[in-house]
């Protein structure tokens, strides 16, 4: 049985992309040694979340060319290795930046994931985009900027218990959905969202909600934050002997 110790990170985003690597550098560091084995930054946590901000913010996925936010994420991935003791392939982080694919001219609220060699190891494109139009409250449309990709999974994905589903009987043992929640639309609907996957399966101009979570098998709320900067920590096998999916 897998053992994973997980780390969700949740820091204060600004319009200064040097700012906010270096707080998500801060916090992948502290939650690395405080025993994380796996560390989860926010849904683009490199910049302000928000259509007018992704085209200045993008960057090329190219570990032959890296950008600021590449080249941080593969340096973070190395410099956690060093504070834990850990089989390599036993540990990793992700985190969420808008994508540019320069081929196409299209942009992406890409996922990426590494490992402690400071190697790329996945990548995922957000398949569903965020569009809401609340009357007095809230409009905003991704699908503006962004383009849909078509793998798992980022936020509005969480939505659509399918994906969950099928990866759970091919042997998945936890999902991870980061993501830039708002407070107009969200505060009821976050944690019922969270907590209705697995118990379905058993197992700024933009104002984010924060609130991170980790829930278990059953739908039960291990950990969680409120909206200051913080780290939440659960240790995953613990909760996939107690329950099967």
């Amino acid at each position: 049985m897998i053992q994973l110790k997980v780390g969700v990170c949740q820091i204060l985003v600004t319009e200064n992309k040097e700012e906010n690597l270096l707080s998500a550098r801060s916090a992948v560091k502290k939650a690395s040694e405080n025993g994380a084995t796996f560390v989860v930054l926010p849904e683009c946590f490199n910049c302000p979340y928000g259509t007018q901000y992704f085209c200045d913010y993008a960057e090329t996925i190219d570990m032959s060319t890296p950008g600021k936010s590449i080249s941080a994420l593969s340096a973070m991935a190395k410099e956690a290795s060093k504070l834990i003791l850990v089989v390599e392939s036993k540990f990793g982080f992700l985190g969420s930046i808008p994508e540019v694919e320069e081929s196409t001219g299209k942009y992406y609220n890409t996922c990426t994931v590494w490992n402690t060699s400071g190697e790329l190891v996945a990548v995922h494109r957000k398949v569903h985009l965020y569009d809401v139009d609340v009357p007095n409250k809230a409009k905003f449309k991704e699908s503006d900027v962004l383009s849909p990709g078509n793998k798992l999974t980022t936020f509005e994905t969480r939505k659509f218990p399918e994906m969950a589903m099928i990866a759970a009987r091919q042997g998945c043992v936890a999902m991870i959905y980061p993501g830039a929640f708002n407070t107009r639309t969200y505060p009821l609907h976050w944690e019922m969202l969270l907590r209705a996957s697995p118990a379905q399966n058993l197992s700024a101009t933009y104002d984010a909600w924060g609130h991170s979570m980790i829930v278990g098998p059953d739908g039960t709320v291990v950990c969680r934050s409120e909206f200051e900067e913080t780290t939440v920590y659960a240790e995953i096998g613990k909760f996939s002997k107690q329950f099967r999916l």
